[in-house]
Order: C-alpha cells, then sequence, then structure tokens
C-alpha cells in the first residue's frame, strides 16, 4: 500500500509539472501525514544540513561552471567543426560527428542536459542543409549526451558517490572505459543501420590529411583539459575538488584565447551556474527529507523484505532491481531516482556481494537510458525543444536503437565486470 501510494504521488506531482524538488518533499510531507504518529519535518533543519555538509559537493557547482565557460564561449561549434573533419566520411556522415563530438563535450562537462542542448544548436542546422533525415540525426544527439553522466567528470557519479559513502576517484576511474566504450558501440550501430538503410543518414563528408590535421587545433584544448583534470585525480595530485578547480581555470584559459570571455559572458556563466546548482541541490536536501521519512515509517525495511522474500539468488535479483529501475526510469526524471533509489537498493545489492563501484557504473547506463526514454526523458525533449520542428515522436523513434544498444552495454558489463573495474585496480 505504502509503495503504491508514493509511486502514484509522485507520479501525479510530475505529470502536473510540479517541480521535481518540490515534488520531492511535498511528498515527504504527504507520506508523513499519512502514515507517520511523530512530527518528522520538525528535523528538517538537521535533514538539510546533513545533506550538505560534504567537500565532495563542493564539485558539482565548479563543474557546472566550467562547462557553462565552454558552452558559451562558443568552443562546442569548433570541436564540431574538427570532428565533422575527421569522422564524417563514416557511413552516416555527420551522425557520428554528433556522437564524436558529445563524447568529447561530455569528458569535460559533467552534464546530458548540457550536452544535448549545445550539440544540437550546432548540428541540426547543417543537418538540414545538408538534407539529413532528422530522426536517427536527432536520435543520435539525444543518445550521445547521456555520455555526460557516465564519462567523468560526472555529476552523477559524485552524488552517487556521496550517497554511497564510494570513492568518487574510483567512481571516475571505473566510468572511463565504460563511456568511451559505449560511445564506440554507438558509432558502430549507426554504421550498422546507414549501410542497411542509407536514407537514415545523409552524405558523406571528405576532407584532405591538411584539413584534418588543421582542424586539431579546435580538438585539442578539450582533450588537455580533460587529461588535465582526470589525470590529476588519477595520480593522487589533486582532490576531485581541487582539480575541478582546475577544470574551471583550463576553461576559462580557454574562452581567453577564443577571445570569447566578456563581462557578459561571466555574468551569464555565473547565473547558469547558480541555476543548476540550486536545482540539484533542492532535489538533494528534499530526497534526504523524503529517504528520512519513508525509513521513519518503514518504506525501506517494505522493499528490502519484499526483494529478500522473493527468493531469488544474487543476479535474479540484480535483474528484478534492473527491470525496477528500467520502469522508473520511464515516468521519475533521473537525478530524482537516484537519489531517492539508491539508499534503499544499493545496501541490497552490495549485500549480494556485487561491487559497489561496479554497480554505480551500471547503475548510471540505467539512468542513462532513462533520460532518452519517454515519456519524461529529458535529453528528448531537449533535443526537440532546441530542434522546433517535427514531433516529439520522431526524436524517440531516432533514439530507440541506441537504447537497445545501452541494454546490450548493460549486460556487457555483468559479464565482464572488468570493463569497470580493470582501472580501478590498475591504477589504485
Amino acid at each position: 500500500m505504502l509503495i503504491g501510494v508514493v509511486l502514484c504521488a509522485l507520479f501525479l506531482l510530475l505529470l502536473l509539472s510540479v517541480h521535481v524538488g518540490i515534488s520531492l518533499g511535498v511528498l515527504g510531507f504527504l507520506v508523513e501525514w499519512l502514515y507517520s504518529p511523530f512530527p518528522l519535518h520538525l528535523a528538517l533543519g538537521e535533514i538539510t544540513w546533513t545533506a550538505s555538509d560534504s567537500a565532495l559537493l563542493m564539485t558539482i557547482p565548479l563543474f557546472v561552471m566550467m562547462g557553462e565557460i565552454l558552452v558559451r564561449s562558443g568552443l562546442a561549434k569548433n570541436m564540431y567543426k574538427g570532428l565533422d573533419r575527421w569522422l564524417s566520411w563514416l557511413p552516416g556522415g555527420l551522425l557520428h560527428a554528433n556522437i564524436g563530438s558529445s563524447t568529447l563535450f561530455s569528458a569535460v562537462c559533467g552534464s546530458s542536459v548540457a550536452t544535448a542542448a549545445t550539440i544540437t544548436t550546432v548540428a541540426m542546422p547543417q543537418a538540414r542543409a545538408l538534407g539529413y533525415g532528422e530522426k536517427l540525426f536527432a536520435g543520435s544527439i539525444a543518445a550521445g549526451g547521456t555520455l555526460g553522466i557516465l564519462i567523468p567528470p560526472s555529476i552523477n557519479l559524485i552524488i552517487y558517490g556521496v550517497l554511497t559513502q564510494t570513492s568518487v576517484p574510483k567512481l571516475f576511474m571505473a566510468g572511463l572505459l565504460p563511456g568511451f566504450l559505449l560511445a564506440l558501440m554507438f558509432t558502430i550501430s549507426t554504421i550498422v543501420l546507414c549501410l542497411i538503410w542509407p536514407k537514415l543518414g545523409g552524405p558523406r563528408q571528405y576532407y584532405s590529411w591538411k584539413e584534418r590535421f588543421n582542424s586539431l587545433k579546435h580538438l585539442l584544448p578539450v582533450v588537455i583539459l580533460f587529461a588535465a583534470v582526470v589525470a590529476s585525480i588519477y595520480a593522487g595530485w589533486a582532490t576531485p575538488t581541487e582539480a575541478a578547480s582546475l577544470g574551471v581555470l583550463g576553461a576559462l584559459i580557454i574562452a581567453i584565447s577564443l577571445k570569447a570571455l566578456s563581462l557578459r559572458v561571466m555574468l551569464e556563466v555565473f547565473e547558469g551556474t547558480a541555476r543548476t546548482t540550486a536545482m540539484i541541490m533542492l532535489i538533494i536536501v528534499a530526497s534526504y527529507f523524503l529517504n528520512f521519512v519513508l525509513a521513519s515509517v518503514g518504506f525501506a525495511d517494505i522493499v528490502s523484505d519484499f526483494l529478500n522474500g522473493l527468493g531469488l539468488g544474487p543476479y535474479s535479483t540484480l535483474f528484478v532491481v534492473i527491470a525496477l529501475y528500467f520502469v522508473l526510469g520511464l515516468f521519475v526524471e533521473t537525478l530524482s531516482l537516484m537519489v531517492i533509489t539508491i539508499p534503499i537498493v544499493a545496501p541490497i545489492v552490495i549485500g549480494f556481494g556485487f561491487d559497489p563501484i561496479w554497480f554505480g557504473v551500471l547503475l548510471i547506463v540505467l539512468i542513462e537510458m532513462a533520460l532518452i526514454t519517454p515519456p519524461v526523458g529529458l535529453n528528448l525533449f531537449v533535443v526537440q525543444g532546441i530542434r522546433g520542428s517535427g514531433t516529439l515522436n520522431d526524436v524517440v523513434v531516432g533514439a530507440i536503437p541506441y537504447v537497445a544498444v545501452m541494454f546490450l552495454m548493460v549486460g556487457l558489463l555483468i559479464l565482464y565486470p572488468s570493463i569497470a573495474l580493470y582501472l580501478p585496480r590498475v591504477l589504485s
């Protein structure tokens, strides 16, 4: 009964377009009113402090600011042109520039929504000018944008680390190989689709080696910034917070070199950073309150007893959890889905002997699916909103092949856990 009330109330609030953070807070008060004889809301001040009292959370505004600077400096446009020179000869043409740009931009941005929005703005006019089929083109951007929460620095991996007390540097290491492997799988699936149905793509572009090497000046700044941020963490030279500060400094240097830094740009950067950070922190604080209320009324025990009562083994339980995340991901916004479920689900999965680092990566891949599955797939709405023509169904259809690739990635992670665990073991 309690599980049904929680899910129905949350779905109704989201359906009414109530802000996610507000929805979680309202749901916490509703559950308290219905099921608790004690005034649990009196602990809200202490809960707010507990939710915010982590040095790791400082990385969030810093990585957000780094992404904001790069978005507003015009780097993405130059980067897209550079990857066009190197990748558009493949079957599918510019679709590979979409995936490559999303991968590279994700590596320094950490936000799926920002990645999808930026690449759509840059790429869609070229797709129309060259006569590309927009379904798979839009779907490739929406899917490529999801890489922002898997390839480090990832805000979602930081939140998982905070919620489960897991090493963020090790999570970053664990996300690196799966992130780039998933990007490669997106590319291969695009090639196969465009070889079978050429109309899904568009004209292939061919450039001289001189043009390709000249384009490296647009790509090297991103590669160097990514290497500096990630390597400083892996080598133990900097904590994630210090590396994020280094990333902001590097982004400022890039913006200055592009002559794109001005007072107006910096004001936009500060405003965008404040808005995004406030949104994330509101969700985190509200989810802490909701989880506190749910734990107080026995919700976690109900879910735990339900899963344990099924009498399933470790892998059968894991498959139930995967199915649960896929279904919930259809209806619940990704960050909310993480902060609500991780405190309940992670202890159960880890209790069966699964590695918490590995489960974090698997969970992020499942969360990535939620970004491109309707009716609440955020990246779908971002791409369609900027695209400004056609229907949302076009983007949904174009994203379906990439959802299938993500399912394949989940299977590979289960069969070969070393995909996620190799780097943490070697470099730790």
